[in-house]
């Protein structure tokens, strides 16, 4: 699995995405199976702007097949159905340090 920090120099939420775009074509290339993704939950306490873009992006890439499918850090758990599909698809990241944290700073993309 390949880890991306988007929220690393506090870029605006174009240039997260952008990052983002990048890293999942990149992680594709290099045979990855999956990605976590850094994004932050945002200093509001109700969530970011780039952590709800993510989201949003990575919805509209799922419905058109481009990856398999994504696990927000909060659901990342073995009592989440997506989170326990992730993991028949990548074994891997159920050794993650992050599987059964609830961390909401944080988005698996499943390629």
């Amino acid at each position: 699995m390949v880890t991306v920090n988007l929220e690393q120099g506090m870029p605006t939420v174009s240039m997260a995405m952008t990052r983002l775009g990048q890293a999942l074509r990149s992680a594709k290339a290099g045979g990855a199976g999956a990605v976590k993704l850094i994004h932050g939950y945002g200093s509001s306490g109700q969530g970011g702007a780039i952590r709800a873009a993510v989201h949003r992006e990575l919805r509209q890439r799922q419905r058109r097949g481009e990856i398999r499918t994504y696990i927000p850090g909060e659901r990342f758990s073995p009592f989440y159905e997506e989170a326990r599909q992730g993991i028949d698809l990548c074994p891997e990241l159920a050794r993650d340090r992050d599987y059964t944290r609830t961390n909401q700073g944080i988005t698996i993309v499943v390629l």
